[in-house]
């Protein structure tokens, strides 16, 4: 973040919590020109602090009201392996995130599905499928106090 200011900041903070506000709307709240505004967001998306701009959906109102944390160790940890497990598990629609631990477990999967049968369907069809997978142990969501896609600055 050394080569971000005050103002590039703002807009970051400004666009983590709504990413559709207009660069008019942006450049009031930050009381710079809309031209600056609009020059500092394409200088942000080319330097890679912004990767991309989504909607944010409810997943239940989508059926995906089921979420699991999936614990996955693998029988080999060579490069090869590694990498041919986060490219197959990378295909899955229902694997929303895929993070490599340190630890017990070799990654933790954060998995959508509908209900229980359908994560019972993707463990037994997809993931448990994969080469090299040894063994799964999932967690399921109760409820989601808190769930925020916004990082502080």
């Amino acid at each position: 973040m050394t080569n971000l200011d005050s103002v590039d900041l703002e807009i970051l903070r400004i666009l983590q919590e709504d990413a559709t506000q207009t660069n008019k709307e942006i450049a009031f709240k930050t009381n710079k020109s809309l031209a600056t505004v609009h020059e500092r967001i394409r200088r942000l998306k080319e330097q890679g602090y912004i990767k991309k701009i989504v909607a944010i959906l409810d997943r239940k109102k989508i059926d995906r009201s089921l979420i699991a944390f999936s614990h996955v160790f693998l029988k080999s940890h060579t490069k090869e392996t590694l990498s041919e497990f986060e490219t197959e598990v990378a295909k899955f629609p229902e694997v929303m995130e895929c993070f490599q631990m340190t630890g017990a477990y070799d990654f933790i999967l954060r998995i959508a599905t509908s209900d229980m049968d359908a994560y019972h369907l993707f463990l037994r069809n997809k993931l448990a499928t994969l080469p090299n997978v040894s063994t799964v142990q999932s967690f399921f969501v109760l409820s989601e106090p808190k769930s925020d896609t916004a990082y502080p600055l």
